[in-house]
């Protein structure tokens, strides 16, 4: 959609009425429902794999926060025990 707007309305009708006279009043249907197809598809297909790179990267994410949780309590109980033997 993008790309229209760098083409004005005169050259819209003019590829309008190439199409027209290279596949006919008949095919020009067609081949626009096609197209309209193969664009929902690629959208979905788009889509799909926007949310399976979301949800992977979230379980990752979990996986760093569970690991820096374990470090961190880790690191708390050595530094409990190095005060405890000083204290002793």
């Amino acid at each position: 959609m993008g790309v229209l707007l760098f083409i004005s309305g005169q050259e819209i009708i003019v590829i309008f009425l190439i199409l027209l006279l290279l596949f006919g009043s008949k095919e020009l249907p067609k081949i626009a429902r096609t197209l309209g197809k193969g664009m929902n598809e690629f959208k979905k297909a788009t889509d799909d794999i926007k949310k399976e790179f979301k949800d992977s990267t979230s379980e990752v994410s979990q996986d760093i926060k569970d690991f820096e949780k374990d470090i961190r309590k880790d690191a708390r109980e050595i530094s409990d025990n190095i005060k405890k033997n000083i204290e002793d």
